[in-house]
């Protein structure tokens, strides 16, 4: 991504709010403190504030605390990670506009980071925890999560048990009458749906809102929000054709994890654990969120290990295989993931709102920066990321607690830190 960012005219990234004013850096050495951190003994975050300062660091480290969750299990097949120690703090780092530029533990402690790491061929050069965070906590993905889900859709593809050009209602019939209606299931994967949806975080009458009222997120403050996650999706209306420009919209993915279960009869989090999570030899158990009747919030609700975060990305050097050889993931999905549609660029291109990736595009859940390159993200709101460059064999994975949902700045100054770690190690 390095070298190909617009300098965007404010700091914005699908419908975020400006951010004020530029990111500061610590004192040479310093780092940020872990403020909003608190002790889980006696303290639950009001449902209406978890998601703000200063609760989010402690909610986005204990979800499963005060909220339900399904169990995504490890199955106890642990691959372990090799590691071969660098010192990666003092490389450069440009700024993606301005002319300056910062050491990486710099970068890294100004963008509120709670973890990162990083290895070269599935072994780990480096990695690093802050406040309470540490290598067996779960830690909230946001839209990581999308990503997740997507690879589990990638399985049954490959074993023919889904199909991409399938009708969503067809595996969904709940959603007959829906603005889902002519929805292929491919289009869940692009983010191409003409379904009506506004995300627009900072808005608490956009759908990206009243969908957390719907699964128990959020106080309703709506009462004509269905009370389900299912009723929810049933409820949305279309305002555009279908398969046309790429426009994010967290729906989506509710609904690819309603179609896996439709295609399977197992609940989605429990096809993860069978079809990604064991056979990738995650060390931790993971989890998701989930409504009243238990549909889990695949969206952005799994909450995971930063350790496991890197094993989901490395597959991703390796054609779909584990650090053992096991097939996870199938090759040919990978390769028509990273080769896109004929039609991806365009349709990124033409996007609903502004982001900050020329010529990208985005593609089974992954996004793709900029043409040529072969570096891919998997990203979430408040500094969740999984970066994947094939080129240099290197991936990396960062938590983060962010103030806001979403920071362009932050979020392209830490792509640029892992672009400038694969330089120096790849």
């Amino acid at each position: 991504m390095s070298g190909d960012v617009t300098p965007p005219s404010a700091d914005i990234w699908n419908g975020a709010a400006p951010a004020t004013g530029a990111v500061p850096l610590p004192a040479p050495g310093g780092h940020v403190p872990a403020e909003g951190i608190r002790p889980i003994d006696g303290f639950v975050p009001p449902l209406e504030a978890w998601q703000q300062e200063p609760n989010l660091r402690w909610s986005m480290q204990h979800m499963a605390d005060f909220l339900p969750v399904h169990e995504i299990s490890s199955r106890g097949r642990t691959l372990a990670l090799p590691s071969v120690p660098a010192d990666l703090s003092h490389i450069d780092v440009p700024h993606p506009w301005e002319p300056r530029s910062a050491p990486f533990e710099d970068v890294m402690a100004a963008t509120f980071t709670d973890g990162w790491i990083v290895a070269r061929d599935g072994a780990v050069m480096g990695e690093q925890y802050a406040g309470t965070m540490s290598r067996h906590v779960l830690h909230l993905l946001m839209s990581v999560s999308k990503s997740l889900t997507t690879a589990v859709a990638g399985t049954l593809m490959g074993a023919g048990a889904l199909d991409a050009g399938a009708q969503v209602t067809a595996y969904v019939p709940a959603l007959v009458g829906s603005g889902y209606d002519g929805a292929r299931v491919r289009d869940l994967l692009d983010m191409r749906t003409g379904v009506r949806f506004s995300e627009a975080y900072l808005d608490e009458n956009a759908e990206v809102r009243l969908l957390e009222e719907a699964i128990g997120w959020a106080p309703r403050r709506h009462p004509g929000t269905p009370g389900t996650l299912r009723g929810f999706l049933a409820s949305l209306g279309a305002d555009g054709p279908h398969g046309g420009r790429f426009d994010y919209k967290s729906c989506e993915t509710d609904a690819l994890a309603f179609v896996l279960e439709g295609a399977t009869g197992i609940h989605a989090a429990d096809l993860m654990s069978e079809r990604l999570w064991g056979p990738m030899g995650a060390e931790f158990g993971a989890n998701v969120g989930v409504d009243a009747v238990g549909a889990g919030m695949f969206d952005g609700g799994v909450s995971a290990s930063l350790r496991d975060l890197l094993r989901f990305g490395t597959l991703f050097l390796r054609d779909g295989a584990a650090m053992d050889g096991r097939q996870v993931l199938p090759s040919s999905w990978i390769a028509e993931t990273v080769a896109g549609a004929p039609d991806s660029r365009a349709a990124f291109a033409n996007a609903a709102e502004p982001t900050l990736m020329p010529g990208g595009m985005y593609r089974n859940g992954f996004w793709f920066p900029s043409p040529g390159s072969d570096v891919f993200l998997a990203l979430g709101i408040h500094g969740q990321m999984v970066y994947i460059n094939r080129s240099a064999n290197v991936v990396a994975a960062k938590l983060s607690s962010w103030p806001t949902p979403q920071d362009g700045e932050r979020l392209l100054w830490t792509v640029q830190a892992f672009d400038a770690v694969a330089r120096t190690i790849g």
